[in-house]
């Protein structure tokens, strides 16, 4: 019997809710900051493989769930022992993803975005690892959230490039 199996359901259920909790600020304060309509953001040039801006919403939905999942899971299977420094890692990654959107939106910085993406892809790496030695299942289920990310910065790299002023 696995960890998590000998968890009893209210404790199942109270680890992914606060995964849950804690993902649904992230989307809720990062999509806060974003802007897209802005005159800002519009004068920005930006590379022809950009997804449409409906793309995003529709991407961060099911990997947003996903994380809630994955860190869930994780969290469940975690020895006792590392189950802290894993919530620790999880929310230090929430955290830097909700401050994406204020770095590149609010304070209208691509340099700034492109750092904070740099970041996220650091804490992303850093979680998966960590995340892979309580549950291989979970980390495979947060490697669509990394390659996202991974693309993000690639897209933030292209707008910084083209807009150096």
């Amino acid at each position: 019997m696995s960890e998590c199996e000998r968890q009893p359901a209210s404790g199942r259920w109270k680890t992914y809710a606060a995964t849950a909790a804690g993902v649904t600020v992230t989307a809720a304060v990062g999509g806060w900051a974003v802007a897209p309509d802005t005159r800002w953001y519009r004068s920005l040039s930006k590379p022809a493989w950009q997804p449409p801006d409906w793309a995003f919403g529709a991407v961060w939905t099911p990997l947003y769930a996903s994380i809630a999942w994955a860190g869930g899971r994780a969290l469940l299977a975690a020895r006792p022992e590392e189950r802290r420094s894993l919530a620790v890692s999880l929310g230090a990654n929430l955290a830097v993803n909700t401050a994406w959107n204020w770095l590149f939106f609010r304070m209208r910085s691509t340099k700034a975005g492109l750092v904070g993406t740099a970041l996220l892809d650091v804490s992303n790496a850093e979680l998966i690892a960590r995340v892979a030695k309580a549950d291989r299942t979970a980390a495979l289920a947060l490697a669509p959230y990394a390659a996202w990310c991974g693309f993000a910065t690639f897209l933030n790299a292209d707008i910084t490039r083209r807009n150096m002023r």
